[in-house]
């Protein structure tokens, strides 16, 4: 999967839970378990949250630390959401998943201060859940492609258009058929009258948006769709 290139490796958002029954492990010694892991690795500690009271078992709605963490990670471009052990993030195999899903989502990835030499891109749990992750990435994307595929099966059962609509026409009301989009016309006209006066693709391009001609977005045409209209049009 990839990830966001803004993250910072070198920048950290840190993640603390302590249930209302542990006696070991507190605040504190979470802490400085993680200060001591990232003054050896050369990571920044951008923000802290901590989850005081917090069961490992609790939804992840019901960890308002955990919540602000996840979305420090964004805010801060770091690239890395520490814990001083991996079983801060949860004791259900699941939802630590989940969580590790979430900061992948945000362009970073899990590390536990207590990982192998200060990172625990070898440590065995740390392994398990990256391919725990990937697992729920790839069911994710299956979940996406099912829930296409049956919502165009519903379209063609009523007879509704499929397939994309070619620049220069639009969808009728009916749903199905295609009618001339005047505007869109209009533009494909411009743009191979420029290419008949030899103007290269991209001074096309900056013709069509020094004279304010947009695409169905509203955005200038780039490049490459352009390209395809010189193309098809040519064709």
């Amino acid at each position: 999967m990839k990830r966001k290139s803004r993250a910072n490796p070198k920048s950290a958002v840190a993640y603390l839970r302590v249930s209302t029954e542990e006696q070991r492990l507190g605040p504190e010694a979470q802490r400085e378990a993680i200060e001591r892991w990232a003054a050896a690795a050369g990571i920044t500690i951008a923000a802290w949250h901590v989850d005081q009271g917090i069961s490992g078992a609790a939804e992840l709605d019901n960890r308002p630390a955990l919540q602000a963490a996840l979305d420090a990670l964004t805010a801060n471009g770091a690239g890395l959401l520490v814990v001083a052990k991996r079983d801060r993030l949860a004791r259900d195999v699941v939802k630590a998943a989940l969580i590790e899903r979430l900061a992948e989502k945000a362009g970073a990835r899990v590390v536990s201060a207590a990982g192998e030499g200060g990172d625990d891109m070898n440590d065995p749990a740390a392994l398990m859940m990256r391919r725990i992750v990937d697992v729920f990435a790839e069911y994710e994307r299956a979940l996406i492609r099912a829930r296409t595929r049956a919502a165009l099966a519903a379209k063609r059962s009523r007879g509704e258009r499929t397939g994309t609509v070619r620049f220069g026409y639009h969808l009728a009301s009916n749903g199905r058929t295609l009618e001339v989009n005047a505007k869109e016309q209009a533009t494909i006209a411009r743009v191979l009258e420029l290419r008949e006066a030899n103007v290269s693709v991209r001074g096309i391009v900056a013709r069509l948006a020094a004279e304010g001609i947009t695409g169905r977005a509203g955005k200038p045409l780039g490049k490459s769709t352009v390209q395809r209209l010189v193309c098809k049009e040519a064709a």
